[in-house]
């Protein structure tokens, strides 16, 4: 096979490689092509190797590689080459077939001359380079006159791409102030041709736009600052435009272009300054502690953390009472109180306030300096304030036994205004639900009211306002804990039921039981209790008690020789005392059992033996018992069979039982009118429904101070104070359950004058002297018929009850 057209730079073998015969080694064939001094000796020894005497299928392919220009725009096929065997004669015997990458598609073979043409337009940055085969058939028979061998086409580039910038547009930031040369971004530029060949792809770089404040590196594309002391607050953004061009940047290359977006990022350059150099502010003084007072705010041109501030105050007499802090995300002074004001100590402050940057850079300190200061008047508005207690909190200690009305503190409070008012106090009632205390309204005296407990409520806590009388919004309070101390009030006693036994077989001192003993009360040093047996039991011969100094005692047996059947059960009554002052004590009774134990002292029995009488009744006394039973009932029943119809009432008939009519009447009464009128709770006498009915607490109300001398000893109201005597009579009337409410007991002058129906009180109808007559309801109509028969003149004989 040979070439014809496009071949390569080895012309010279070509003419010898057309004449040889290759013996199947393709990889030698296309070493022979390359013409190098390797590729000649090879070649000899072939030529050597012909004359040999042994023979092989020869093949008589020339063949070589394929070059062809891409981007073809002619209306005509391309041709490439020709393939051409030794073994055509020109008759059109043989036939060519190509076969491989674009066959029939991007190429075509004439298959009797063997010419090769491109028939669709090639593009090198498609592909490079395409590898087909070819081969020679008998076009009669079909057969292969020689072996498919294979070659190459390969596509020659034109400069038809232009640089591209495949990563942009490009975004950039370089600080301010930066010198001169520094680098910003590199741009890279790409083109599709062919760098092996020719100049078409090597790019140039040059700047459009951007200039003087950048400058780009036409080899590399590395943008550098053109310009010193670029200022970001003068000017933040820059759009600079780069060409790349190919050919080495000479006349009729390509060119491609890219945006690189520049920003100057912030650096501390700018100092802080105060726009104002005075501020004025006010506060009320009753502003809380961390309330805001007011801003203050020094402007920096700088951002993000290098327009952060820090604000401080330096100087002025109000240091101690407000702070400021910054606020981060507006980076402004917040003026806060530090501590409580009062306008009457002091009416206006004056601060030095200094913002400076916490962030500095050394190269930009000679633009400082980076820290400014201005002043701050504050002034204190006065507010009516209410009282405040001195001191703010009470503790107080009392003794449980303490009498009503004794003063147990004085709680102290004040108008913290220039005007000074008046205060009144009072309690809680919410912090002292059971009334123990009271406050006088004018001193602020705390009193007690009832008895105090400590084994009840050992702890009080209570809240004492104070009110200022001319504005009763004004109220303070303030927090007073009682302590109540225990006195020697609670007598000891058993904590529980005690029983024990004892043998039938027991000696004298031994145990039988160990008691112990509890006490509500508290002493100081602690328990001490003492035990004996009671007086009534002093000269107890059968048992004894022996103190444990632990506050238990033993109980002891004093003899031997105990039995049932002469006594079962022993009570032995225990005095118990305590060492508190005054001492007190009390008994406890131990109940001990006699009981039948065993050799080792295991109870056995408990119960003593029935006991059996000698002698038994005989048939004839008992029938005269049960007799005598019966007779008794009969009579009981007798005499209760009189009672009751002596009792009974006289029946009247069904028409005139007054207690299973019902009468309705249509008169409506005056409603709420007649309720309110007057209050039913007045005409209650608390004596006799006392008597008539059990002890139950009033819940609805309280009950009224009734004749409270009668309860209060005189001299009382001459040795105590009145407020001990009120609060002492106040409490006697609070246990009193059957005194008339106060807040309802109402005294009426006169009643029932003007009306026509005359009074309706029953007060003086038993004092009458002629009976009040009843006959006019019959002249009522039929609907008063009943009560007319009822309380009217009767024309009938009486009944006999």
């Amino acid at each position: 096979m040979w070439t014809s057209g496009r071949m390569s730079n080895a012309k010279s073998w070509l003419g010898l490689g057309m004449s040889l015969y290759f013996w199947g080694l393709m990889d030698l064939t296309t070493t022979v092509l390359s013409g190098t001094p390797t590729a000649q000796g090879k070649l000899e020894a072939l030529l050597s190797h012909k004359t040999q005497s042994h023979l092989r299928t020869k093949r008589s392919w020339v063949w070589n590689q394929f070059f062809v220009l891409e981007e073809y725009t002619g209306t005509d096929p391309l041709y490439v080459g020709k393939l051409h065997s030794d073994m055509d004669r020109g008759d059109g015997s043989i036939k060519y077939i190509l076969s491989g990458e674009g066959a029939g598609i991007v190429f075509t073979i004439d298959d009797t001359t063997g010419d090769i043409h491109a028939i669709q337009r090639l593009d090198r940055e498609e592909r490079a380079q395409y590898t087909l085969r070819a081969q020679a058939l008998d076009r009669r028979t079909g057969r292969p006159m020689e072996p498919e061998s294979e070659f190459i086409i390969k596509i020659q580039d034109i400069n038809d791409n232009e640089p591209k910038f495949l990563d942009g547009p490009y975004v950039a930031t370089v600080p301010e102030m930066s010198p001169v040369g520094t680098s910003v971004i590199q741009v890279t530029a790409t083109d599709a041709d062919d760098p092996t060949y020719g100049n078409s792809a090597r790019v140039v770089y040059s700047i459009l736009q951007g200039q003087p404040y950048f400058s780009v590196d036409s080899k590399t594309g590395v943008i550098r600052t053109a310009l010193m002391n670029m200022d970001r607050e003068a000017k933040e953004y820059y759009e600079v435009i780069i060409q790349a061009k190919d050919m080495g940047g000479q006349l009729g290359g390509l060119a491609g272009t890219t945006t690189v977006n520049i920003t100057l990022s912030d650096v501390n350059d700018n100092p802080p300054r105060f726009p104002q150099k005075h501020y004025q502010m006010s506060v009320l003084e009753s502003a809380p502690v961390s309330s805001t007072v007011g801003r203050v705010f020094a402007k920096d041109l700088d951002e993000g953390i290098n327009a952060e501030m820090k604000y401080t105050i330096v100087d002025g007499d109000g240091t101690d009472t407000f702070d400021i802090n910054t606020d981060p995300n507006f980076q402004v002074g917040i003026i806060t109180v530090k501590k409580p004001l009062s306008f009457e100590s002091k009416k206006s402050y004056t601060l030095k306030v200094e913002g400076a940057n916490p962030h500095l850079e050394m190269r930009f300190l000679n633009l400082g300096p980076f820290q400014d200061t201005t002043t701050v008047h504050i002034s204190v508005e006065d507010v009516d304030e209410p009282p405040v207690f001195e001191p703010d909190f009470y503790l107080v200690e009392v003794l449980e036994d303490v009498a009503i009305g004794t003063t147990i503190q004085i709680i102290s409070a004040k108008d913290p205004d220039v005007t000074n008012n008046s205060i009144r106090y009072s309690i809680d009632r919410s912090s002292d639900p059971g009334r123990f205390f009271y406050v006088d309204i004018t001193t602020g005296a705390l009193m007690t009211a009832r008895p105090l407990d400590r084994e009840e409520f050992s702890w009080h806590n209570i809240t004492v306002l104070a009110m200022e009388m001319n504005n009763p919004s004004q109220v303070g309070s303030v927090s007073v804990t009682i302590e109540v101390l225990d006195v020697n009030d609670n007598a000891p006693e058993f904590p529980r039921f005690y029983e024990a036994f004892v043998c039938e077989n027991a000696k004298a001192g031994q145990l039988i039981q160990t008691v112990s003993a509890v006490d509500q009360d508290d002493p100081h040093n602690g328990q001490h209790f003492y035990y004996s047996l009671a007086p009534e039991a002093a000269n107890n011969p059968n048992f004894t008690v022996k103190n444990n100094q632990d506050n238990t005692a033993r109980i002891l047996t004093r003899r031997s020789g105990f039995r049932q059947q002469e006594q079962s059960i022993f009570y032995l009554p225990i005095l118990i005392a305590d060492s508190g002052q005054p001492v007190l004590s009390s008994t406890g009774t131990l109940t001990i059992q006699v009981c039948s134990c065993d050799d080792d002292g295991h109870v056995m029995s408990c119960s003593p033996e029935a006991y059996m009488l000698p002698v038994s009744l005989s048939r004839g006394a008992l029938i005269a018992i049960l007799a005598c039973i019966f007779v008794l009932l009969v009579l009981v029943l007798l005499i209760l069979s009189m009672r009751r119809h002596r009792k009974q009432p006289y029946i009247i008939n069904d028409d005139e039982n007054i207690h299973e009519n019902i009468v309705r009447y249509d008169d409506e009464g005056g409603g709420e009118e007649d309720t309110e009128a007057f209050d039913i709770a007045a005409m209650w006498n608390p004596r006799e429904a006392q008597a008539a009915a059990a002890p139950k607490t009033r819940q609805d109300m309280l009950p009224e101070i009734e004749s409270l001398s009668r309860y209060v000893p005189q001299t009382c109201a001459v040795n105590s104070t009145v407020h001990s005597y009120v609060l002492a009579k106040l409490y006697e009337a609070d246990m009193d359950l059957w005194a008339p409410p106060f807040d309802s007991l109402q005294t009426y002058m006169f009643e029932g004058d003007g009306s026509v129906a005359g009074s309706l009180s029953s007060l003086q109808s038993a004092t009458s002297d002629s009976e009040q007559s009843f006959d006019f309801l019959t002249d009522w109509g039929p609907r008063f018929r009943k009560l007319a028969e009822l309380y009217g003149a009767s024309e009938g004989p009486s009944p006999l009850w």
